[in-house]
């Protein structure tokens, strides 16, 4: 298996890119695209556990739109093969100081594209031997 072919590789960091531009302007079309349409897809998010693209979409149409701006930093992409990935990354929101948020995606191509088939995001305290690069 090939890890990080570069036109895979560049093909999810522009879906990756797409997901987080739609997150933080509360694009729910998008957000909603982006996640595979099973009832085997899930999102376990900072306070709810989400079985199935249903309970996904109803989250993302109730979901306040206010305080989704957020930096990111220390985003790894990982392609593993042509139709696999995972992307990594932690964020950080001015509504939480001396916190930081966590995401994984795990990403497959079907015939209609990438998309989301998994997902976890946790929010923690900043570990304080863990310095961070933040981006802005």
């Amino acid at each position: 298996m090939q890890v990080d072919l570069p036109e895979v590789l560049a093909e999810v960091t522009a879906q990756f890119a797409r997901y987080e531009q739609a997150l933080v302007g509360n694009d729910v079309a998008v957000l909603d695209e982006l996640f595979r349409a099973d009832a085997r897809t899930l999102r376990y998010g900072t306070g709810e556990n989400l079985y199935g693209y249903d309970a996904i979409m109803a989250f993302r149409a109730a979901r306040s739109p206010i305080g989704l701006n957020r930096r990111t930093a220390k985003t790894v992409i990982t392609t593993y093969g042509r139709d696999t990935a995972v992307a990594s990354t932690l964020f950080y929101r001015d509504t939480l100081p001396g916190r930081v948020g966590r995401q994984m995606q795990t990403w497959v191509r079907f015939p209609e594209g990438w998309r989301i088939v998994a997902a976890h995001v946790s929010i923690i305290d900043e570990p304080g031997d863990n310095k961070t690069d933040q981006k802005t």
